[in-house]
């Protein structure tokens, strides 16, 4: 596969950049190239798809610092922004690609459902949606499919009763998403999507406005009522949570457990436990070892800064690489090896700064409830093919895989 991004040196030597095909090597951990980058040096220049030379930051604290600095900004619209693809109109712009104040603006109206307390009310539901899942599993054919059987219908229930959107809708909204994040999807494909998710929480709002409920999607239109969010910006916050709220937790499931397969004895550790603060942990640790996001957060400097012996001058743009510094040798002592007694909570899968996922509490919820449970239900439970035979991810920005076939 041909990779959007490659690193230019000192002599524009071609190596494979970023984001990068994992194929080659094991297929939990960041590619041979972009480690080598990271023994080099925090930060590289690197170029893009269309010959622009942003910076790529691998390391763990330049990272932390960068996300959280105010001098660097988020707002896709500014020149010197390093995006992965050609964008086309502003209909593909949510919050989450603003500064503030604007982006705080919009971002606290969707703040309350994931609030720590808020979530936690949901850990009942959630248990129950995941105890359905594997009854049902357990009482069908084998071997059976993780992904369709479990992985996908987990994080997608939640969402759907969370937003108000109807479940039996879920192939639309699912295969829309994949082409959404796709990374080889054209311009064009994307946001053929985007208008077909844009048009559907159109609908969706106008049945909300007409009788509401008590979901995210009624709050909105409360909020359209009063004049403090247009019919456009709504309609992308539904977009954003349900491609969101979905595609990376379904993604953490079934890689997480194909991880946990390949190491059996951390598999034990988690299946036999009660101490729930052990499950925290293995959460953590997966979320640090695992990173299924492998585009990397895309920011460009306001202002000139100077970091790790480098000018990073105005205007131009940084990659951080979350995957790899994930796995930064200072921040994470032996840092591939899976280990969930590790204390990996300062990692960086959800970012940093003001930025910071704002689903991460539903994410770590759905997940600790779904490690905690699965595999002390399934106890025998193992892969119904080898390795070599499991189509992973490796043409989007979000990873994974698209089959787990297990059996038990």
């Amino acid at each position: 596969m041909t990779s959007r991004l490659n690193p230019v040196s000192e002599h524009a030597a071609e190596i494979p950049g970023y984001p990068m095909d994992r194929a080659a090597g094991c297929p939990f951990d960041p590619p041979p190239a972009l480690r080598a980058k990271q023994q080099e040096g925090p930060l590289a220049k690197v170029r893009l798809w269309d010959g622009s030379t942003p910076w790529l930051v691998t390391r763990y604290a330049e990272q932390r610092a960068l996300l959280a600095d105010p001098r660097v900004s988020a707002d896709i619209s500014r020149p010197g922004y390093p995006s992965s693809a050609p964008v086309n109109g502003s209909s593909t712009v949510s919050f989450i690609l603003m500064d503030d104040p604007e982006h705080a603006r919009l971002r606290r109206m969707v703040t309350a459902p994931f609030t720590i307390k808020r979530v936690e009310a949901l850990r009942p539901a959630v248990q129950k949606i995941v105890d359905e899942l594997i009854d049902a599993m357990l009482a069908g054919p084998k071997p059976v499919d993780l992904v369709e059987a479990f992985a996908l219908p987990v994080p997608s229930l939640v969402i759907c009763e969370l937003l108000g959107v109807p479940y039996s809708d879920h192939d639309f909204f699912q295969e829309n998403s994949k082409t959404v994040i796709k990374r080889d999807a054209s311009p064009e494909q994307r946001m053929a999507a985007l208008g077909h998710l844009s048009g559907y929480l159109n609908n969706l709002l106008d049945e909300k406005l007409a009788d509401p409920g008590d979901d995210m999607l009624s709050r909105l239109t409360e909020r359209i009522k009063t004049g403090e969010l247009s019919r456009q910006e709504a309609a992308q916050m539904g977009v954003l949570l349900l491609i969101a709220g979905h595609e990376t937790t379904a993604n953490m499931i079934a890689l997480g457990t194909l991880a946990l397969l390949e190491n059996p004895d951390q598999l034990a550790l988690l299946r036999d436990t009660d101490d729930e603060k052990l499950v925290v942990s293995a959460v953590e640790e997966l979320l640090r070892y695992l990173h299924i996001t492998h585009n990397g957060r895309r920011r460009v400097a306001l202002e000139d800064i100077e970091i790790a012996g480098q000018l990073i001058r105005a205007g131009e743009g940084l990659i951080m690489a979350n995957d790899i510094g994930n796995r930064d040798p200072d921040a994470f002592p032996d840092p591939d090896r899976l280990d969930i007694r590790r204390d990996a909570r300062h990692h960086v899968a959800f970012g940093f700064g003001v930025h910071q996922c704002l689903g991460q509490p539903l994410a770590r919820l759905e997940l600790q409830v779904v490690y905690s449970t699965f595999y002390r239900r399934i106890p025998t439970l193992r892969l119904a093919a080898d390795l070599e035979q499991i189509p992973f991810k490796h043409d989007g920005s979000v990873y994974g895989v698209y089959e787990l076939p297990v059996t038990w």
